[in-house]
Parts: C-alpha cells; sequence; structure tokens
C-alpha cells in the first residue's frame, strides 16, 4: 500500500513524478466560499521553482499551477480542488548512469527492494520536484488561515549559521538564500558554490515561525500540534530531523530555565520565554508556533562515490544532470507550505469538536 496523502480534515493529495508530463494535487476539505485564483498560488510557486541562481538546480521550470476544479466564479466550493503543474524541462538522459547504479543516500535501492523496480528518471517520486505540488496544495491552506503569518528562513547551511543578532526579516526576500542575516548570505556565496564547483553538496537548517495562531488548536494524545508538524516536515525529500522550540536544546536546560514563564497579560497570559515553541500538551498556546528542519546534503553529485550495480556488483558512480547543491534553500517555501496545511487542518479539527 502507498501513502500519498496528508491531513485529516483538509487534506491534500500528491501525485506525479520528476519527469513525467505533469504532477499535481489535490486538495480536498477546503471550507467552502474562499476567495481563490491562480494569482493567490503563483508567487508561492516563483519562491520554490528552480533555475532562479547558480546556487540551486539549473532545471528551468516554469512552474505554472492551473486550478482544474473545486472553484467557482473566483471561490472555493468545498468540492475537491485539482493542481496541476505541468514538466517542461526534463532530460530523462542525464540518468543513464543511475538506471545502472544506485545513489548513496538516495532512495534508488530501497525504491527496487519495496516495489522490484523504480523510475530511475531524476529519482520519480522521491525527487524534490514532487515538492512542487506541496506548496501549491499550502497556498490554498493559507487561503484558510485569516490572520497567521508564516515565515520561514534558512538558518544554517555546512555548519555556517546565521547569527540572530543580525535577524532582519526584510533581508530574506534579498538575497537567494532565504537568509535573514546580510552578512552569513554573503559568506554563503562563496560556501555553496565552492561545493558546486566541487561537484558535491551541502545541508542546510530550515527555520519556520507561525504568528497569529490562537491558543486552543492541537490536541492532547494523537493529533498534537507537535506530532503532526514533526511528520508534515519529515515527508519533505531529504529532511533527517525536525526541531519544535528549543527542540534538543531543551534537554539541558534545567526545568526552571525551560519553563516559559507566565505572567498575566492585556489579552491572556505574557509569556516570558518561548522554548516550547507555542505549543503545551499538544496544543497551541498563542505563542508562536516555531520549528526547525534539518535537510541532508543532496544526494545526486558529480563526486565519486562507491556504490553497488542492482545485480550486487562493486561500482562507484558520479550522478550527472542539474541538481541544487543544497537542496535545503528551495526548503523554505516548501515548509512554510507544510506548516500552512497542518495548520489549516489543525484550525478545522478544533472547530469541528469545539465549534
Amino acid at each position: 500500500m502507498s501513502f500519498n496523502t496528508f491531513g485529516r480534515v483538509f487534506r491534500f493529495s500528491t501525485w506525479g513524478e520528476s519527469h513525467g508530463p505533469a504532477l499535481g494535487a489535490v486538495v480536498d476539505g477546503c471550507p467552502p466560499g474562499i476567495a481563490l485564483s491562480e494569482d493567490d498560488i503563483q508567487p508561492f510557486m516563483e519562491a520554490r521553482k528552480p533555475g532562479q541562481s547558480k546556487y540551486t538546480t539549473q532545471r528551468k521550470e516554469p512552474d505554472q499551477v492551473k486550478i482544474l476544479s473545486g472553484v467557482f466564479e473566483g471561490k472555493t466550493t468545498g468540492t475537491p480542488i485539482s493542481l496541476l503543474i505541468e514538466n517542461v524541462d526534463q532530460r530523462s538522459k542525464d540518468y543513464s548512469e543511475v538506471a545502472k547504479a544506485y545513489r548513496p543516500g538516495h532512495a534508488d535501492y530501497a525504491y527496487d527492494q519495496k516495489y522490484g523496480f523504480r523510475d530511475y528518471r531524476g529519482g520519480g517520486r522521491s525527487s524534490a520536484r514532487e515538492t512542487a505540488a506541496r506548496v501549491a496544495a499550502g497556498a490554498i491552506a493559507r487561503k484558510a488561515l485569516a490572520g497567521v503569518k508564516i515565515t520561514a528562513w534558512v538558518a544554517e547551511i555546512g555548519g555556517d549559521a546565521i547569527d540572530m543578532a543580525n535577524f532582519d526579516a526584510e533581508e530574506i526576500g534579498n538575497n537567494p538564500f532565504f537568509c535573514p542575516d546580510a552578512k552569513a548570505a554573503k559568506r554563503w556565496e562563496t560556501l555553496v558554490d565552492g561545493a558546486r564547483k566541487d561537484g558535491s553538496s551541502l545541508g542546510a537548517i530550515v527555520a519556520c515561525e507561525a504568528t497569529g495562531v490562537p491558543a486552543g488548536w492541537g490536541a492532547p494524545v494523537y493529533a498534537k500540534m507537535d506530532s503532526e508538524l514533526a511528520a508534515a516536515m519529515m515527508t519533505i525529500n531529504a529532511t533527517k530531523g525536525v526541531e519544535i522550540g528549543d527542540g534538543f536544546e531543551a534537554a539541558r536546560l534545567r526545568g526552571e530555565e525551560n519553563a516559559d514563564a507566565m505572567r498575566p497579560g492585556n489579552d491572556g497570559p505574557r509569556f516570558g520565554s518561548n522554548h516550547a515553541g507555542g505549543t503545551a500538551g499538544g496544543i497551541s498556546t498563542g505563542q508562536p508556533i516555531f520549528c526547525r528542519v534539518a535537510f541532508k546534503p543532496t544526494s545526486s553529485i558529480l563526486t565519486p562515490v562507491e556504490t553497488i550495480s542492482p545485480d550486487g556488483e562493486a561500482t562507484e558512480i558520479s550522478t550527472k544532470g542539474r541538481h541544487d547543491p543544497c537542496v535545503g534553500i528551495r526548503g523554505v517555501p516548501v515548509v512554510e507550505a507544510m506548516m500552512a496545511l497542518v495548520l489549516a487542518d489543525q484550525k478545522l479539527l478544533h472547530k469541528a469538536q469545539c465549534g
């Protein structure tokens, strides 16, 4: 059995492969009467699409999204919203060597073991190309989240982290790294370009914050805000870790240091800190929802790596083609999309139980 659907009330299913004719998503459970057009979705597609700088893959995809159903006279109808994104710049011949040997770190071997064969053209469903459909679905989720603002940024590349003292939200859109620290962005130009020229790749950490989420969304046990967020982020291709709030750093604190102290406020409590990342007991507290997502280095690299062939013979592979030297850079709009999709689902789940 294969699982291609995420969500409980606000659900989305993605379909398509990296080198197929198209990919897309079907969003189900979206409330009716929400103003929606392709123009509402396209800006988020523009942020994720490839080929925008030398620091990302040079595959040229316009990523123009088409709404095929679920919208009438500019508003959602409450029926499934089908989204189509055509692939126009595939180069399947670049993957001829991938058919003969497994890329270490990629899903090649695992797919063969599960299905008995695989689509080696760009990795098929395991390609980061699949995330274009998530971004389109996430744009619809944002429309269902009036008053909620979601912002993600790259916090670290190749072990080089931003300085929070230099954090400037306005800077995120001013450089190709979605970086809020102008000094770090300059350093990363050399760092990422060096990895690209070496035929290698770098990992990254993406941080994401959602403000305007009211207290009360989530559930105490099996639909916790934290667990739903962690699951959503871990479904993104190339992710290897998720932290909510302080995450692993919380394990290094004493109880009184980790506690988010509360004092009376004009509109609910005033918190002294946000170590918990905006949740307590799996339920939102009204503070910003905050998480960090770790992306591994891109597995498709020019540097030769030891591997085996499908017949079990020892060999090595050097992956040609157009690949991200740091896939975490374009992970920023994807992380935002998954945050939006989880929050929209949690909002509707809360409404279903508590009115």
